[in-house]
């Protein structure tokens, strides 16, 4: 089963019973970003840090850090960004995925916020 956690960058993971995490950015991030036009991934096999950069995304109207929502190794990338970084507009949560890791620590994602939360606090950013 799958959990999906978020961070206060508009970051989210989706953490697998075995020990990986796919990254995105949220529904509400690509909204304010608007049309992107260019994804940096991380390279396979990488060292991600939570809060740290990971890629970076450009969109028409600003270009901005992907930090990773957690700390581990890059297993897969989705190349597909490249040639189509609308992807992320798209599909946010589903195809517009940036990466995955397998996690050092799987519970290095239990302080990230749950669906409630994260709608809770982007409510609040008004």
């Amino acid at each position: 089963m799958s959990v999906m956690k978020f961070t206060k960058d508009h970051e989210w993971v989706r953490l697998e019973g075995d020990g990986t995490g796919t990254v995105g950015i949220t529904d509400y991030a690509q909204e304010q970003l608007g049309e992107l036009v260019y994804v940096e991934l991380p390279e396979i096999d990488a060292e991600v840090e939570q809060g740290v950069e990971a890629g970076v995304i450009e969109s028409v109207k600003a270009a901005g850090d992907l930090k990773s929502p957690v700390t581990g190794s890059v297993v897969e990338v989705n190349e597909a960004l490249a040639d189509e970084p609308g992807k992320i507009n798209e599909d946010p949560l589903g195809e517009g995925w940036v990466f995955k890791v397998k996690l050092a620590e799987v519970s290095g994602a239990d302080d990230l916020m749950d669906q409630a939360e994260y709608d809770e606090y982007v409510e609040e950013q008004g």
